[in-house]
């Protein structure tokens, strides 16, 4: 058996010109989950990654404590919804830009009406593909992996919408609990499927081992 590893990047932009760049703390995140790889004898047989800048920049981050990987595979299924997007399909105007708590309130609860709306087809966002067709390519990544890698050590750097989708067909999941798993997924988090032949297994989901440390609560990000 194998296992699959998926990485949600680490801490990204919220509020700035260009969300799709790690911060500071993104980048350290990812360094320390390099580190905990490290510390673990965790190496990979397989790098998957989606096309964005801040997955590229995760994985580099991670490499950077855990050495380097097998080059990266690119996948566009493996890419974030565009939540702007989203959002505008179900709310009239502009909201304003993140930069305050109440501020992010707004954006992540007008982000799960858009998303509820796009998923059960009642809204689909300009520029966007449909939600089978965002679904069908995070299945094709699934299917790569046990058709290809199912005795082997796999790692996927995604985002939050992918991950949740994935761990979501995994457990046979609804819509809704799906959109509840991207909204509570950290940033650098670990979830684990085992990989066989036959099937997915989920073992974990949504862990920070490599921020558990006391004082570490500083780290624990969202966005």
């Amino acid at each position: 058996m194998g296992t699959l590893y998926l990485v949600r990047h680490g801490q990204a932009s919220l509020g700035a010109a260009d969300y799709d760049q790690l911060s500071e703390t993104g980048a350290r995140q990812c360094e320390r989950l390099g580190d905990w790889f490290r510390a673990h004898g965790v190496a990979f047989d397989a790098v998957l990654i989606g096309t964005l800048k801040r997955h590229a920049q995760s994985l580099r981050a991670i490499e950077a404590t855990l050495g380097a990987q097998p080059d990266a595979a690119p996948r566009p299924g493996l890419n974030e919804y565009d939540s702007e997007a989203v959002i505008r399909a179900v709310h009239a105007g502009a909201l304003a830009p993140p930069t305050t708590a109440e501020d992010a309130r707004a954006h992540f609860r007008a982000l799960r009406e858009g998303l509820a709306a796009w998923m059960a087809g009642r809204a689909q966002p300009e520029g966007m593909p449909t939600h089978a067709d965002f679904v069908a390519g995070i299945t094709a990544v699934l299917n790569e992996v046990r058709a290809l890698h199912a005795d082997q050590r796999v790692l996927v750097v995604s985002s939050g919408g992918p991950i949740s989708h994935a761990v979501g067909q995994v457990l046979g999941l609804g819509h809704e609990a799906v959109i509840d798993l991207n909204m509570h997924l950290r940033n650098s988090a670990l979830s684990e499927i085992r990989v066989s032949p036959r099937r997915h297994t989920l073992v974990s989901f949504n862990t920070l081992p490599h921020l558990a440390a006391p004082g570490d609560a500083s780290w624990l990000t969202h966005a």
